[in-house]
């Protein structure tokens, strides 16, 4: 199975990422361009708006006059256009300078507003001192004020939306980061007062982690010591860790590498650490001031794609099968006495707990039957599968061979609860049999199909069934997703589903 095409590129792919990985900070590449993308299209935006409303002509007509340089009388159109793009520039540079394309939202809604309001002056201070040095003079001056105010206006606005979605996101508890602090003395209980106190962090602390000059004392938040901190950390999900206790370079040096290698972020609350912290940048999260030594890539680009083909694709499924899976509801329920649905509960990212949908394929009381059928099961390990399940309804078999039966899920997915693509959701019993390792599985949404679906979906073992979700989590990308897609409706086809 492991030297078919599709399993030779994504080996690949991870051959190439951990040769070109560096140890440097990569912070979140996306979020800053998805985020500078934004200021840029406000800001032309707000210069198509403004010219309309001081020449106020149809949209095409307008800018066929303006392209023929009749709109606005001025000597050259390159020459106006290249002052909105210096102006956009400067713009986005001094929003960079004045940390408003942070990856995490970490100071307050006033702040924001003030600095987004600071770079907007002084990009428009710079457009119009341009246009003096330049003699644009004929340029009109409305256009230059009502372009500056509206662009202000403009990206205020936006950073005000997108924090409230993210309070109702926090609110639904999406987003949550889950943190340990390094340290069990009073400036770490007073961090984490802080940080849990402040709801746009979005911290819930998992616990204290004792160092080892402290000494761990009978507190019960103390959840473990240094040498079971990461242990911890993958058990429980913990995004972050603070470090708020005075350790020596060596220890943050082993942290730093560790956290690299399973994914967690490390953050540091600054005392002297032996040249670390040397031109590493300053965050302040509430009133204390932390350096991140790593932060992983979030990918908020590429994950917005993922998340809108999902929308995307489950809607179109839906609509146009709609019909299918009213006759399959019909047939189900004339099989076999019991409801049309089977839904069980599924653990989805971080161990989320929902509700996974599917046609019911089996006899109603099949759950109640697996422990005797327990000898019978043609899987390794944990997963069971038998191929004549004698639980398996007439209806049930047809729908099994086609994956019709998965037809629901994308109900799921619509909830944002699996995604297209990802690993299968687990059940609880599973998981409870998992080694530390497995647990890497739900670090993403589940998923209808994934890797493993279409490359060794008959293959009985449950290391290359872990193998080929962790393979697809580490080298995840939305071509991989594509091709799976493709691959997916290949194997639905050929009717290989049981």
């Amino acid at each position: 199975m492991a030297s078919s095409e599709l399993w030779t590129a994504t080996r690949a792919t991870a051959v190439n990422t951990q040769m070109g990985a560096s140890h440097a900070i990569p912070g979140s590449r996306d979020v800053v361009k998805i985020w500078m993308i934004w200021d840029a299209l406000t800001a032309v935006a707000a210069a198509v708006a403004a010219t309309l409303i001081r020449y106020p002509v149809g949209l095409k007509a307008g800018a066929k006059e303006f392209l023929d340089g009749k709109l606005i009388p001025v000597p050259s159109v390159s020459l106006l256009l290249s002052i909105l793009a210096g102006f956009i520039l400067v713009l986005l540079l001094t929003s960079q300078r004045f940390h408003l394309y942070s990856p995490r939202l970490i100071g307050n809604f006033l702040s924001e507003q003030r600095l987004s309001f600071q770079a907007c002056i002084i990009a428009g201070l710079l457009l119009s001192g341009s246009l003096y040095v330049l003699h644009a003079s004929r340029v009109p001056r409305e256009i230059v004020f009502l372009t500056i105010a509206m662009v202000t206006v403009g990206v205020g606005v936006r950073r005000m939306l997108l924090r409230i979605i993210r309070y109702r996101k926090l609110d639904r508890g999406v987003g949550i980061r889950s943190l340990l602090i390094v340290g069990t003395g009073q400036e770490a209980k007073d961090l984490r007062r802080n940080l849990e106190s402040v709801r746009h962090f979005g911290f819930v602390c998992k616990g204290f982690i004792a160092a080892r000059n402290e000494g761990a004392d009978s507190d019960p938040e103390i959840v473990g010591d240094l040498d079971s901190m990461f242990d911890y950390a993958r058990k429980n999900f913990v995004d972050e860790i603070f470090i708020a206790a005075p350790l020596d370079s060596a220890q943050i040096r082993e942290m730093l590498f560790t956290a690299h290698e399973i994914g967690v972020d490390l953050r540091l609350v600054p005392e002297q650490f032996g040249g670390l912290t040397l031109n590493s940048p300053i965050e302040y999260i509430g009133q204390f001031p932390t350096i991140p030594l790593h932060r992983s890539d979030l990918r908020e680009f590429e994950q917005a794609l993922k998340r809108t083909l999902d929308i995307a694709l489950s809607s179109l499924v839906l609509l146009v099968l709609s019909p299918v899976m009213a006759v399959i509801a019909i047939l189900v329920k004339m099989d076999s006495p019991g409801p049309v649905f089977y839904l069980s509960e599924r653990l989805g990212k971080k161990g989320r707990i929902f509700r996974c949908m599917k046609f019911r394929s089996m006899v109603n009381d099949a759950d109640k039957q697996r422990q005797e059928l327990a000898a019978h099961n043609e899987r390794d390990g944990i997963l069971f599968k038998m191929s004549n399940d004698p639980r398996v309804t007439k209806v049930g078999r047809i729908l099994r061979k086609y994956s019709l039966d998965e037809l629901p899920q994308f109900i799921n997915v619509l909830k944002g609860e699996m995604s297209i693509v990802g690993p299968r959701p687990p059940v609880g019993s599973e998981v409870k049999q998992y080694k530390l390792n497995h647990l890497r599985r739900l670090n993403a949404t589940p998923g209808i199909t994934g890797l493993w679906q279409v490359q060794a979906r008959q293959d009985p073992s449950f290391d290359n069934y872990i193998s080929l979700d962790l393979a697809y989590i580490e080298n995840w990308s939305i071509w991989l997703d594509l091709r799976i897609i493709l691959r997916t409706v290949a194997v639905v086809v050929a009717g290989t589903g049981c």
